[in-house]
């Protein structure tokens, strides 16, 4: 496999109750921001969030099925949270390669969600080894 500079793949989700509600089961994070609407209600935000990480795995589902793709194994990850994830709201993750080191199959990554209004709610960079 052979991946260039500038190569690019995205793909979107919309995040619902049932996404949140799972994932604060499986992660055990239960903060009330998350899943309590009368408490979400009394923050700055007004209303519950989708959890960071959640929205953040959407990065690792582009990665391992679209860029590098399948067998691809995660080395490192940064992770810029720039705005808040509400539940409703379709993001799209893309991830663009920015260097590759074909000797040794480590592909470092660009990453980058968007919501459906253009806004950036996370940005960061991968390190990758490639299939």
């Amino acid at each position: 496999m052979t991946l260039e500079i500038g190569a690019t793949a995205s793909r979107s989700k919309t995040f619902t109750d049932d996404d949140v509600r799972e994932f604060a089961r499986i992660s055990g994070d239960h903060n009330p921001i998350h899943l309590d609407d009368a408490y979400a209600a009394g923050t700055r935000f007004e209303r519950r969030l989708v959890h960071g990480m959640l929205t953040a795995s959407l990065i690792s589902a582009t990665i391992a099925n679209d860029l590098p793709g399948e067998g691809t194994i995660y080395m490192s990850q940064s992770l810029q949270f720039k705005a808040p994830v509400f539940i409703g709201d379709t993001v799209t993750a893309t991830v663009e390669v920015i260097k590759y080191r074909p000797e040794r199959r480590i592909a470092t990554l660009a990453t980058r969600c968007v919501n459906q209004g253009g806004t950036v709610v996370i940005e960061g960079e991968a390190v990758v080894l490639a299939p």
